[in-house]
């Protein structure tokens, strides 16, 4: 998942074009019913997310519920931007 952030966010004179598949699945991502903790063997949690095809997919392991829960937290608000950035760049400062 790291690996495809990386390979595909770099952006020149013109935003490049993010397939259909990939903004659907981050769509998916940003809602927090579409995740979930298992507990391991090993005693950590484990933060996993639902595909498009509704198939689990391991995304982060913490030592603790709390730490899993906030990492979920911080990947849907980590979506949420990636979403947002698509409609274009932001104007944040104008000069006359």
């Amino acid at each position: 998942m790291t690996y495809y952030y990386y390979r595909s966010s770099t952006w020149g004179k013109e935003p490049q074009s993010v397939p259909e598949e990939t903004v659907s699945l981050w769509e998916k991502i940003t809602q927090k019913e579409n995740w979930r903790i298992v507990q391991l063997p090993n005693g950590y949690y484990q933060a996993e997310y639902q595909d498009l095809k509704d198939e689990w997919v391991d995304a982060t392991r913490r030592e603790t519920l709390e730490g899993a829960e906030s990492a979920i937290d911080a990947s849907i608000e980590h979506y949420e931007k990636k979403l947002d950035f698509l409609k274009g760049p932001k104007v944040v400062k104008t000069f006359k």
